[in-house]
């Protein structure tokens, strides 16, 4: 739409005309403010939303105290949605049951008869129609002064009504029951507190309004969650916190040891047993948790949180399991915190400890000073109408005379005896039979004791000591009737570290079988005969790796891609094994070839049938790739040859090399090169014609470690070299290397043996 011209081109047809963009940003603005202001963040004063105040203003207005007897929560939330919040009653009716949740909220506001959630599901509470409802002792806290000219009073959304513009809370209540919101930009995050704590700061403050944050925080040593959960958090963290007024807090769970099991009682706040229980679980149904064999839900009445582990035997380490637990699920959780919140000039802000409850105890002084001007307002206006009754009583018989022969008593009255309007009304008004009543020592009485509290009122007010005792000895009064101990622990720990599967799994012999049409399987023992197994029909065995079950496993396909798995997670040697392909994604026309295992650190020479290969340790093998990672480069139609462990240290090593046509080249082990991958030097020096047409290829290789012996095998003939027999056969590496004798030029393996 085009920016008009003339200011009067702005109407047109009785219609306002204005930019898209002018529209659109008034628009955001205007609901940005609203959801900041009016539902998303607390107020400094009282700590609460606007439908968290709104819902128990309502509450005392039904009169649900907490002596009463409670309401069905639909009359409370039908009054909030009517007269006071223009929302949905599923939205009231949430942030009504949040208050009376003790699993929640640190000291409930509300007090809840029928299902109001459980902490397995907070959000499984019962339609509105079916629970009651009343206010507990502890919202007295938030009302008592609401009627003593405490608060500012606004219109409701369709202005036949006035609500509350905050409530005249007497303690912190921001810091204690805490609260989180999303707004537009920001979000706070405030969590629990504890009352004695918070009112021993405000009374330090009191005290001395120049401590700092340090000072504060030797009373309010952090968070305290409804839970009894440990705060691991390390003091200068949480001093941190208090200082900037944003970081994190982590908790963990509290656990004991029993006999044959591990017992967690405690969880951190907002956290699930059943979700902990799900998240052990898929770790145990992943083979990633060798070391539990069983774990229930012993939770009840007696016992809110009861969580059973039960561990394969009595030699699991409990606390590196708990250890990884605490790291792998929600035994340990860390919690945002964000102090942001709206203050006494009406802006959102992240305030500090020091910050926050200066500010609270300037709204706390204001409060006071306005029901103490409020209460004196009214001993006044009342010993101003004792005076006048005063009067009417020492001149009865003339007040009576008067109202019987006048025609307008009032202000012949107020000529007669010098009063004013309101105490000439206040005699009027005044029934007969109380003249009778209207004794002189009575209204003397009343007039002593109402004086005495007008000049303790009006000290009060004139000193700011006195108001600062006041304020003092109230709290103080407070925190000893509503306060109770800690829940939460304070114990400095290091955050949990999640063990690596192969501190997890028991080191077992393990041996690993391939089949020729590629499953692949791992059985428990190094002696097992891997081609006495069984396999399905139409398969046959075509590789097997000795091994332990904490070390990794790779597989080499036919393109020169290694796959790799850790060994405890395969399928069972008592089954045929699972297939390949269910676990990697191999090249379409590929197949495995061999299969090798070790530790990361030790090395293996990798080589094709044309002769090229390099040294590489085991552990640039391993990925967590399904479609496996590149590792030898093959020339040409080159073939993968099975890779050969390097037993000894490299420099000590020899490498044998043969041909398709017997010949055979010894070399020194270090003259190839450790690669991560590649096609690797020339090996033995094969004419290139010949590779091509594959007259002569390598057949097989062997890595020699000092003193072995190097075994050639062609056919039903065997040559054994021993070290000293090698010296024909050495030469540098690429070179021809010498012709096997008649008879073993077909040569079919390598292998080496020690003597």
């Amino acid at each position: 739409m085009t920016e008009p011209n003339e200011p009067t081109d702005r109407f047109s047809g009785g219609l306002e005309r204005i930019p898209l963009r002018d529209y659109a940003e008034s628009a955001y603005l205007n609901y940005s403010m609203y959801v900041v202001l009016d539902r998303a963040l607390p107020f400094l004063g009282d700590g609460l939303k606007p439908v968290q105040r709104r819902i128990i203003y309502a509450m005392s207005q039904l009169g649900l105290s907490a002596t009463s007897k409670p309401k069905k929560a639909a009359r409370t939330i039908g009054d909030v949605i009517g007269k006071y919040h223009p929302h949905g009653d599923s939205s009231a009716y949430e942030a009504m049951v949040l208050m009376a949740q003790p699993f929640s909220y640190r000291y409930p506001l509300i007090e809840g008869q029928g299902n109001f959630g459980s902490p397995d599901d907070p959000k499984s509470f019962a339609a509105m129609r079916y629970t009651e409802a009343k206010l507990t002792p502890f919202a007295k806290l938030l009302l008592d002064e609401v009627d003593d000219g405490t608060v500012d009073f606004s219109p409701n959304f369709d202005g036949t009504l006035n609500e509350p513009s905050w409530l005249p809370c007497r303690v912190p209540h921001a810091l204690l029951n805490g609260g989180t919101g999303i707004a537009v930009g920001m979000a706070t995050d405030i969590p629990p507190h504890n009352l004695r704590e918070i009112v021993a700061a405000c009374l330090h403050l009191l005290d001395d309004p120049e401590a700092d944050t340090l000072a504060l925080t030797k009373h309010v040593r952090g968070p305290d969650y409804p839970t009894e959960a440990e705060i691991i958090t390390p003091r200068d963290e949480l001093l941190k916190l208090y200082e900037t007024g944003h970081g994190s807090v982590r908790a963990r769970a509290i656990w004991i040891r029993e006999p044959g099991q591990i017992v967690v009682t405690a969880l951190p706040h907002q956290v699930s047993p059943a979700k902990v229980l799900e998240q052990i679980a898929d770790q145990m149904r992943a083979k990633k948790l060798p070391w539990l064999e069983d774990l229930r839900d012993e939770s009840d009445h007696k016992n809110p949180v009861r969580l059973v582990l039960i561990p394969r035997s009595n030699r699991v380490d409990s606390e590196e399991l708990m250890g990884h637990l605490f790291a792998t699920s929600d035994l340990e959780r860390s919690y945002r915190v964000n102090l942001n919140m709206i203050g006494l000039d009406g802006r959102p802000r992240v305030k500090g400890l020091r910050d926050l409850l200066s500010e609270w105890l300037r709204f706390r002084r204001n409060t006071v000073k306005r029901r103490l001007k409020h209460r004196l307002g009214k001993v006044e206006a009342r010993l101003h109408l004792l005076v006048g009754l005063l009067i009417a009583y020492l001149n009865l018989d003339e007040v009576i005379r008067i109202i019987r022969t006048e025609d307008e008593p009032k202000p012949v009255l107020m000529e007669r005896f010098a009063l004013s309007d309101l105490q000439a009304e206040a005699i009027l008004e005044t029934k007969l039979r109380h003249l009778a009543k209207l004794e002189e020592m009575k209204i003397r009485g009343e007039q002593d004791k109402l004086e005495t509290e007008r000049k303790k009122l009006s000290a009060i007010l004139a000193s700011a000591t006195r108001l600062t005792n006041l304020i003092k000895d109230e709290l103080t009064a407070d925190a000893e009737k509503y306060g109770d101990d800690r829940r939460s622990p304070l114990i400095e720990r290091e955050a949990a570290k999640a063990l690596s599967e192969s501190d997890l799994v028991p080191s077992e012999p393990m041996t690993v079988v391939l089949s020729q049409k590629g499953w692949i399987r791992a059985a428990k023992g190094r002696e097992i005969d891997p081609t006495a197994l069984t396999y399905r029909e139409g398969d046959s065995y075509l590789a097997s790796v000795r091994a332990k079950s904490t070390q990794q496993m790779a597989l080499i396909d036919s393109t020169g891609r290694a796959y790799s798995s850790v060994i405890h997670s395969l399928a069972s040697a008592r089954g045929q094994g699972e297939p390949i392909t269910g676990r990697f994604d191999l090249p379409p026309g590929s197949s495995i070839v061999s299969v090798i295992a070790g530790d990361a650190p030790n090395r293996w020479v990798m080589a094709c049938n044309w002769g090229y290969g390099f040294v590489t340790q085991f552990g640039k093998l391993i990925g967590r790739n399904k479609a496996g990672k590149a590792l030898l480069t093959l020339p040409g139609n080159a073939k993968v040859l099975t890779p050969k462990p390097v037993l000894a240290e490299v420099d000590e090593c020899l490498l044998a090399v043969a041909t398709s046509i017997g010949y055979l080249l010894i070399f020194k082990l270090s003259d190839l090169p450790e690669l991560d991958k590649g096609k690797g030097n020339k090996l033995i020096g094969v004419p290139k014609a010949k590779l091509e047409e594959g007259s002569e290829l390598v057949v097989d290789f062997a890595v020699l470690a000092p003193g072995q012996h190097l075994i050639v095998q062609a056919g039903a003939r065997t040559l054994r070299l021993k070290p000293g027999d090698l010296a024909p056969f050495t030469g540098e590496r690429a070179k021809r290397g010498l012709k096997l004798p008649r008879g073993l030029t077909r040569v079919e393996a390598l292998r080496t043996e020690s003597p």
